[in-house]
């Protein structure tokens, strides 16, 4: 089985290639730690084991166990971003959108910058991303 995920960048925004690669990080390590947050969240008893134990889907666990594939794509807009998202979710892949505090670029707004998709099988989420240009 072949998986990736996709991490999708707002062109429009023209950020530094610091913060793009920042925001893409972010967006790419999201669905390890947001699992290592609600496990926090969830008040567990950590003292006891100091494990952190984390669920993955079996093409999740493919991508960690082999390939690690990166596809960075653009697209033009705040909009176009949402939108990919939502069709993502309606086909029922993993997302995390990015929302940067704005401290360092965007005038102190926080601003959507990016959504990663997956990982999870590469036909999946071409379904969703197979249109986008490449970064």
């Amino acid at each position: 089985m072949k998986t990736k995920q996709v991490i999708v960048l707002r062109a429009d925004l023209k950020m530094r290639r610091g913060k793009e690669i920042s925001q893409g990080s972010h967006a790419s390590g999201a669905f390890v730690f947001r699992q290592i947050k609600d496990f926090f969240d969830k008040e567990y008893d950590c003292h006891v084991s100091g494990l952190v134990q984390i669920r993955l889907a079996e093409a999740a666990k493919q991508w960690v166990q082999n390939s690690y594939t990166k596809v960075c794509c653009r697209v033009d807009s705040e909009q176009e971003l949402l939108d990919i998202e939502a069709k993502a979710k309606a086909n029922g892949l993993e997302c995390h959108l990015i929302t940067d505090n704005g401290l360092t670029e965007f005038g102190g707004v926080p601003t959507r910058t990016c959504l990663a998709i997956g990982p999870d099988e590469s036909e999946k989420i071409d379904l969703v991303t197979g249109h986008l240009r490449l970064y």
